[in-house]
């Protein structure tokens, strides 16, 4: 029985949005945001708006850091304890929480290499989400960004995500063996919602292995 969805997305593919409908639908905790902050609460640091950094040039870990925030909540660590938290601590804290999370069951795990960590749980389905550039350039500017920083955003934010897996999980991005399944968000929030829901029941069906 599937009781944990792992999202994996292309930044600007509409997939925290798709999360938190789909775990609305199911009823289960979505883990996106809070995951954050678990990670904040950990370190005992504060969770601040990413701005106050994206304004100057930061340290490469910095930066690999914010690019696994953005496309979710794009919020990072400021305060006591940012001294601990370059690339490698980071990756060695999201497979800390997410196994925590992911123990309760009933959830939605958004990114942050969820599916890497996860992917020999029997009750685990891993979701791939991409779209073309078109549609994921309609979605950012729906949210506010402006055209030149959507551009700029979608040419670096997945290649960096690609480094920070290649580099501390020893894979590439995506591995399109790892996923159960991969859906074009172009068909429209709900309908790729149905699809997952679908290949859960599907998945939910056959005997574990």
């Amino acid at each position: 029985m599937i009781d944990i969805i792992a999202i994996e997305r292309e930044y600007g593919s509409g997939a925290a949005a798709i999360a938190d409908k789909l775990s609305k639908r199911l009823n289960w905790k979505l883990w996106d945001r809070d995951i954050t902050c678990e990670i904040a609460r950990r370190l005992k640091c504060k969770v601040d708006a990413v701005a106050e950094r994206e304004e100057r040039l930061d340290p490469t870990f910095h930066r690999l850091v914010k690019v696994f925030m953005r496309g979710s909540y794009e919020e990072t660590f400021n305060g006591r304890g940012i001294e601990l938290l370059d690339a490698e601590h980071l990756s060695i804290l999201f497979e800390r929480v997410i196994k925590d999370v992911a123990a309760r069951g009933n959830c939605v795990i958004v990114g942050r290499g969820a599916p890497y960590f996860l992917r020999d749980l029997p009750n685990l389905m891993r979701v791939f989400l991409y779209a073309p550039h078109e549609e994921k350039m309609r979605r950012l500017r729906e949210i506010g960004k402006s055209a030149e920083d959507a551009e700029h955003l979608l040419e670096t934010v997945d290649e960096e995500r690609a480094a920070f897996v290649k580099k501390y999980y020893a894979s590439e991005w995506p591995k399109r063996a790892l996923y159960d399944v991969m859906i074009n968000t172009r068909i429209g929030d709900e309908a790729v919602i149905d699809g997952i829901l679908h290949h859960m029941e599907v998945l939910s069906a056959q005997p574990v292995r």
